[in-house]
C-alpha cells in the first residue's frame, strides 16, 4: 500500500519509527528504509526550531514533502516532512532497487556501503535540491508502507545539541545501518 501525505500529518514521533520498514523508491532507485532521525520544531537540533527561513521553507509547508538540504556544504540529506515543522532524516536503507544505478551514482558496488548514512543514501537515489517541497505521494517519490521488521531506538548521531534524546529508530540487527544504534545512556 502506497503512502499518502496524510500519513505524515501527524506527530513525527509516531511517524518516525513507523517508516523503519517502509520501502522509498525515487524514479524507482532505493529499498527499505532501516534507519531514520525524528526532528521536531521543539528541538534545538531541528533546523525549524529557529523559524522559517529560505533554507527550511519546506518543513513549514504542508506534511508529505520532502525536505532536502545541503550538510556541511558537501551532502545532500532528505528529510520527509511531518507535521509542526517536524521532519525525519532518512538516514540509511537497504537497497532493493536500481543497485546498479546505485552504485554508479556512488562509484562503489558494495550494496552495504550504498545508502548507509544521509549523504551516501541521497547520492546513490539522486536526491538534490530539486527534490526539495516536493509531494511523496507523487512521481519522483514512491513510499510504500512498511513491512513488519523490529525497530530499536537510540540516540541520534552527528549533532552537539540535544544529542541525548532517543530519536533515532533503525530495523533491528540490520546490517545496512549508518552506525549501530547507541542506546539511551542512564543517569
Amino acid at each position: 500500500m502506497k503512502l499518502r501525505r496524510a500519513f505524515f500529518a501527524r506527530s513525527v514521533h509516531e511517524v518516525a519509527p513507523e517508516l523503519v520498514g517502509s520501502t522509498l523508491l525515487v524514479n524507482g532507485v532505493g529499498g527499505r528504509i532501516v534507519e531514520v532521525e525524528a526532528y521536531d520544531q521543539e528541538d534545538p537540533a531541528a533546523h525549524s526550531f529557529g523559524g522559517k527561513t529560505v533554507r527550511n521553507a519546506s518543513m513549514f509547508g504542508p506534511a508529505g514533502r520532502a525536505y532536502v538540504y545541503r550538510s556541511y556544504g558537501v551532502h545532500w540529506c532528505l528529510n520527509l516532512v511531518c507535521a509542526d515543522a517536524s521532519a525525519v532524516l532518512v538516514r540509511a536503507l537497504e537497497p532493493t532497487h536500481g543497485l546498479d544505478t546505485m552504485a554508479a551514482r556512488r562509484g562503489i558496488a558494495e550494496p552495504r556501503l550504498l545508502a548507509a548514512g544521509p549523504g551516501r543514501l541521497a547520492q546513490a537515489l539522486g536526491i538534490t535540491s530539486e527534490h526539495d517541497g516536493l509531494p511523496l505521494d507523487r512521481p519522483p517519490f514512491e513510499l510504500y508502507a512498511r513491512e513488519d521488521v523490529p525497530v530499536e531506538t537510540g540516540l541520534r548521531v552527528g549533532i552537539t545539541k540535544a544529542a541525548e534524546r532517543p530519536w533515532r529508530y533503525g530495523e533491528a540487527g540490520s546490517k545496512f545501518l549508518s552506525r549501530p544504534l547507541k542506546p539511551r545512556r542512564r543517569s
